[in-house]
């Protein structure tokens, strides 16, 4: 089962927020169930094709917004047999500015409570 093997390389942490997802013609609003620093989870039972562009915009709970750029990387789609108990989209972030990606990072470690790094002495 190769395809199966764990591809992320970022961690990921749940989080329930509320997300505007913007494509050409489509505006979806939805909720994140998790997020890396380099992606998101989107649930959604009416996902958009793989290598859609999006403008995402999302508000962690005591933060200042962000208004990021994605590409949808994977779909999981519901499926009326229930077997699909997750459906969604995965979310690539691209054309991460640094200072965006700082910023993430930095909201990641308050809200869920992710040490530092630890240093070398």
């Amino acid at each position: 089962m190769g395809g199966d093997t764990e591809r992320r390389t970022h961690d990921r942490y749940d989080v329930t927020w509320a997300v505007d997802c913007v494509a050409e013609d489509t505006f979806l609003f939805a909720a994140i169930a998790n997020i890396s620093e380099m992606g998101i989870f989107v649930r959604t039972t009416d996902p958009l094709p793989v290598a859609t562009r999006l403008r995402l915009s999302f508000a962690p709970p005591g933060h200042e917004a962000f208004v990021l750029q994605g590409e949808v990387a994977w779909v999981n789609v519901a499926r009326d047999d229930g077997d699909s108990q997750n459906p969604g989209i995965g979310v690539h972030f691209v054309n991460l500015k640094p200072g965006d990606r700082e910023r993430l990072v930095e909201v990641i470690r308050t809200i869920c409570y992710v040490p530092l790094p630890l240093r070398p002495s």
